[in-house]
């Protein structure tokens, strides 16, 4: 080593794995400013938490197997109930793809060498860790394990004996997090692009980070006041939401679903914009529809913000609001149907190569759709008010928020694992593992579909005989769905040891990620590039004259 680098090689030259600057070792990451090892460090983290929160999945699931108790009393199966959802939600499902992949390839993708504030980003990466272990500290101190529900419903947080003032602390810390993530993204976006990448000439993943950008900023402080004002209340007794004290549990379920619906398309938007991309490389042709699938995100991102209400139909909101929210809830489904439009659109007449992260797209948009038509009839006021806190709503749940956002995170974490590590993962074990988790998927939620539509109620630790058929076919389903998980993580495991080095450019894809190194360099670019077509352009030839021309 010389001067921090490789002997006789200068910065732009070493991967950012490799290069050594004023610190090494541990501290060389834990003080990075550089965007992707920030971005590895959020991937090390959140596998940790996922980890957890499967676990506390898989033993709900063993509870359900029978009748009565099985492995665990009523009050442990609330509490491990709410774990689950609160690290899923707020430590995995919603900051997942952009704080992951966001911040790996946002700046290499518009052609920048970082973020515009790399000190920003660290932060928020503390932040994030920070608000994580208070979550899980404060699921074991202060009176027992929560057991609240991840959506810490007043009056049940206002009363409970249990910690919940840290959990909604740190839940408070992880907006912060979010919201100075939003900002980084916005400016960076705004002023780092490189020459000639306009806005409608950036990669489709990026008009998803964007768009979700926006929500981070406006809609997560609205959730951060509203769990301070719970802290208030239980300390000074406020009495903003307890109605034995003047308050309205109501005003707290519409502040939390001002932010908490947005925060579905926080998750949804960037997969969207994956998928995007994928199709593009698998396909190899340009992306059908690039505009309106673009400002498809913007009009989901602004509408999302005004459908929060559907989520109290039976709560006695006004018949006319529930009305608007009904329509609200039906109109969001265009910009959606856009997107899917235009992706089965791009697959026609394509060359389609059905590697891996094409295979999980592929899946996606089959899971991802019963999803969505399923939230349509929740959407319909007399068909909710039947289905209203039953497993069917679960089921919905988690094809639209794990099925969505779980499914193109495992899509993009093989799509972009060459480029972030600079090796292969088996391709045959890829797609067998993919298999085997939709299918245990599929056997685990699809189920849960029957037992809300015959009266199911969902959060109960018991049922009656006659679903117990459904509860036993979704737990082995979850065994299998576990297995699918275990296959593949083994496999991109095994890849880092023992995987082909990566080329630069494994896939044929045409955005500027792979037009650098696998992985890439410490600041991406020897030179900013200039770009002079859009992202998904495939004739090479000119490409690389421009190249030879810049060089010369």
């Amino acid at each position: 080593m010389a001067n921090g680098t490789i002997a006789g090689q200068h910065p732009e030259e070493v991967s950012f794995y490799e290069y050594d600057g004023k610190r090494k070792g541990i501290m060389g990451w834990l003080l990075t400013l550089d965007h992707k090892r920030i971005g590895i460090l959020y991937l090390i983290a959140m596998l940790g938490f996922f980890a957890v929160a499967v676990s506390m999945g898989v033993l709900m699931r063993l509870e359900m197997l029978t009748t009565g108790e099985t492995i665990m009393k009523p009050q442990t199966y609330n509490s491990i109930f709410t774990l689950h959802g609160v690290i899923m939600i707020f430590l995995f499902i919603i900051p997942g793809i952009p704080a992951v992949f966001g911040n790996f390839l946002l700046p290499i993708q518009i052609g920048a060498k970082d973020v515009i504030f790399p000190r920003l980003n660290l932060l928020s990466w503390y932040l994030y860790i920070i608000g994580g272990l208070l979550a899980i500290i404060s699921l074991f101190t202060g009176g027992g394990i929560m057991d609240t529900g991840w959506t810490f419903y007043v009056p049940y947080s206002i009363r409970t004996t249990t910690n919940v003032s840290l959990s909604v602390f740190a839940a408070f810390v992880l907006g912060f997090s979010s919201i100075l993530t939003g900002l980084n993204f916005i400016t960076t976006i705004h002023r780092m692009r490189c020459p000639g990448m306009t806005f409608f000439r950036m990669p489709l993943f990026v008009w998803g980070l964007y768009s979700t950008a926006w929500i981070q900023v406006l809609a997560t402080p609205i959730v951060g006041i509203t769990l301070v004002l719970v802290i208030l209340e239980r300390f000074f007794g406020i009495g903003v939401f307890d109605p034995n004290k003047g308050g309205d549990p109501l005003l707290y379920q519409h502040l939390f679903w001002i932010y908490s619906h947005p925060a579905v398309y926080i998750m949804i938007l960037p997969a969207m914009g994956v998928v995007s991309d994928i199709i593009a490389t698998f396909t190899k042709k340009d992306i059908f529809g690039y505009v309106p699938i673009a400002l498809s995100s913007l009009a989901i991102a602004f509408v999302g913000y005004l459908v929060w209400g559907h989520h109290m139909f039976t709560s006695g909101i006004s018949d006319t609001s529930r009305v608007i929210f009904s329509f609200l809830t039906f109109l969001v489904a265009i910009p959606t149907g856009v997107k899917v439009f235009n992706w089965v659109a791009s697959l026609y007449k394509g060359s389609i190569d059905m590697r891996a992260p094409m295979l999980y797209v592929m899946a996606f948009i089959i899971v991802f759709s019963i999803g969505g038509l399923t939230g349509l009839v929740l959407g319909t006021l007399d068909t909710d008010i039947h289905l209203t806190d039953t497993y069917f709503v679960v089921a919905h749940f988690h094809y639209v928020m794990f099925g969505g956002m779980g499914l193109l995170f495992f899509a993009s974490l093989h799509y972009w694992y060459p480029k972030m590590f600079g090796r292969m993962y088996n391709e045959k074990m890829a797609k067998f593992s993919c298999w085997v988790f939709v299918i245990g998927f599929n056997v685990l939620y699809f189920p849960m579909f029957i037992m809300g539509y015959l009266g199911m109620p969902r959060r109960y630790y018991d049922y009656l005989p006659e679903f117990a058929p459904y509860h036993i076919v979704a737990t082995v389903g979850s065994w299998i769905m576990v297995l699918g998980m275990i296959f593949m993580f083994a496999n991109l495991i095994r890849g880092l040891y023992n995987g082909p080095r990566a080329t630069e450019n494994p896939w044929d894809g045409t955005t500027l990620e792979w037009k650098v190194p696998s992985p890439p360099p410490l600041e991406n670019f020897d030179k900013i590039p200039t770009v002079h077509y859009g992202p998904y352009h495939r004739d090479w030839e000119d490409d690389r004259n421009e190249v030879v021309k810049e060089k010369h």
